[in-house]
This record gives structure tokens, sequence and C-alpha cells, in this order.
């Protein structure tokens, strides 16, 4: 089995559907909005919290919550496209949510982070099964 057969190999399941159109739809939105609002989604944010080269890092993380979010709600790679977007949910957590913890106690951090978990938990989902019944991706695999 090739690399990109085992990236486009999915189970045939028809509810990863709802999974994608979650995790790609919020990705998909995350990542203009870091464009469209900079100063309180983008660069701005990351400044605020402190991570190194804000102006970058927010078009950086933009660009990649917009094309992997594009790709996940394709169903196209779907694989490959979650490993960014459960890289960026993991430095989130860390980089926002370690803070809270800290400041303001367990059940703050978790009320704060459930978006977060469920994007994470989300990415993991897809990473492991892939796009679905309804994907690009079994679509491919079909004709390999």
């Amino acid at each position: 089995m090739s690399i990109f057969q085992k990236l486009v190999s999915t189970d045939t399941a028809k509810t990863t559907l709802l999974i994608r159109l979650m995790v790609g739809a919020v990705f998909l939105s995350e990542g203009i909005q870091k464009f469209l609002f900079p100063a309180i989604r983008g660069a701005g944010r990351f400044e605020k919290i402190g991570l190194p080269s804000p102006e970058f890092l927010g078009s950086f993380v933009g660009f990649f919550e917009i094309a992997c979010g594009a790709l996940i709600l394709l169903g196209l790679v779907t694989r490959l496209a979650a490993i960014p977007t459960l890289v960026i949910m993991l430095v989130a957590i860390v980089a926002t949510k370690s803070v809270v913890l800290q400041e303001q106690g367990f059940w703050e951090m978790m009320h704060g982070s459930r978006t977060d978990w469920s994007m994470l938990l989300g990415s993991i989902f897809l990473l492991i099964r892939g796009g679905g019944c309804w994907s690009i991706d079994v679509r491919l695999s079909a004709t390999r």
C-alpha cells in the first residue's frame, strides 16, 4: 500500500460526516476570523498570550486553519489535514488553558476549553478513521 493510499484510506461510516462538518467548519471559520479580525483573533491574541512573532504566527495558523478546515469539509486527504489541526489544538490548550487552570481552577479551565477539547478529539478521530463514506477520500481510495 502506497503512502497516498494510506492517507486516503477511510472507513465507510456515514456518521463520520458529522465529525468532519464540526471540525472542518470550526477550523475554517476560525482561520478566516484570524484575517478578518487580527487584533482579537490573530496576531493581537497571540501577542496578548505571549507567543513569539505574533504577526507571522497569526497568519501562519490562520492559513493552516483555513486550508485544513476546507480539506476536512471536503474529505480530501482527511488524515493528513487532521495533523495540523491536532497540533494547533494541543498548542492552544497548553498556551491558553494552563494559565486559566493555575489562576482560576479546574472547572473554569474545563468550561473555557470545551471547544478546544471537542476540536482536539474530533481531529484525533479523523486522523484514526479518515473521511468516511461521503468524502473525496473514499472515492480516491476506490479508484486506486
